[in-house]
C-alpha cells in the first residue's frame, strides 16, 4: 500500500505542489508524476469521467506513484468511500459550510474510531487485500485524507468550528464560489476570508491552500502558511501551448 506525498509534505512543512485535471487523460498523470508533482486534483464536480476511467486513473496514480485528490460528484456515503478503495489518496469535498457537514464527511471517509466508513479490504488501496484488516485500518487513517472547501460566507463564519472537527486533514478555499458570493454580500472581501482560514487553521494545526493566479499569489499564499498550491491545470497547459504554437505560424508568414 502506497503512502501519500500529500501527507508527507504536511508532516514536513513543505508546499504540496498540486495540478488540477477533469478529463480522461492518462498520459497527463504520467507528465505530472515525471514533472514533480506530489498531487493531481482530479475533479468530477464539473467534469464527468465513466466509472471505469476513474478507475483507471487511479490505478495510473498508483502506477506513476502520484496522490490523486478526487473532487467527487456525490456526497452519497458508499460512493465517497469506494473512491477511495479505488484507490484515491484524498477526497476534496465542496461547499462544506457546517461543522455538522464536516462531521457526516469524517464518518464516511475514516474507519473507527475516528469515522464510520465501512471495511472491504480488497480494493486497490488495499493492493487487493491484504491479510490484516487492522493494519489496513490503520494505514487508510493514515495515508488518506480529507480535504473540505470553504466556499461560502457560512463557511467562513463556521471556518474555526470546521478546523477544529477531527479527522478533517485540510481546508481549501473556493476562490470562484466563494468570491462570487462575497462580492454579493459585500460581508467581508476574498482576501479577509483567506486570511481567517489560515488563522483558524493555525489556531487548530490544520494545513490549508487553494488555486492559486501566478507565482506571486503563490508566493502570497506560502507567506499566509498555505501548504496546499495548485499552479497547473490541463486547460491553463493546452491554451499555453496553444498560444505559443499560434505564434510561432506568425513568425512563419
Amino acid at each position: 500500500m502506497r503512502k501519500s506525498k500529500t501527507l508527507a509534505r504536511i508532516q514536513e512543512g513543505k508546499v504540496i505542489r498540486t495540478c488540477c485535471l477533469g478529463h480522461y487523460v492518462p498520459a497527463y498523470v504520467a507528465h505530472a508524476a515525471r514533472a514533480g508533482y506530489d498531487c493531481i486534483w482530479l475533479d468530477l464536480e464539473h467534469r464527468a469521467q465513466t466509472v471505469r476511467e476513474i478507475q483507471a486513473m487511479l490505478a495510473y496514480a498508483h502506477l506513476y506513484d502520484i496522490d490523486i485528490m478526487l473532487r467527487p460528484p456525490t456526497l452519497e456515503k458508499t460512493a465517497l468511500y469506494r473512491y477511495l478503495e479505488d484507490g484515491a489518496a484524498g477526497l476534496l469535498i465542496p461547499h462544506v459550510s457546517t461543522p455538522e457537514k464536516a462531521r457526516m464527511l469524517v464518518d464516511a471517509t475514516k474507519f473507527p474510531p475516528i469515522g464510520d466508513r465501512g471495511i472491504d479490504n480488497a480494493g486497490l488501496d488495499a493492493d487487493f487485500h491484504i491479510h490484516d484488516a487492522d493494519e489496513y485500518v490503520a494505514w487508510a487513517n493514515r495515508e488518506t485524507f480529507l480535504v473540505v472547501q470553504i466556499e461560502t460566507p457560512e463557511g467562513v463564519r463556521n471556518v474555526e468550528a470546521i478546523a477544529a472537527t477531527p479527522g478533517v486533514d485540510l481546508l481549501f478555499v473556493g476562490p470562484g464560489d466563494l468570491g462570487l458570493r462575497l462580492r454579493q454580500t459585500g460581508e467581508m472581501t476574498l482576501e479577509e476570508a483567506w486570511e481567517r482560514v489560515a488563522a483558524a487553521c493555525k489556531a487548530h494545526g490544520k494545513a490549508f491552500g487553494g488555486p492559486t493566479l501566478g507565482l506571486e499569489e503563490s508566493k502570497k499564499r506560502y507567506a499566509m502558511g498555505a501548504q496546499l498550491l495548485v499552479n497547473n491545470s490541463e486547460f491553463h497547459s493546452w491554451s499555453q501551448s496553444l498560444k505559443a504554437g499560434i505564434a510561432e505560424f506568425g513568425e512563419i508568414e
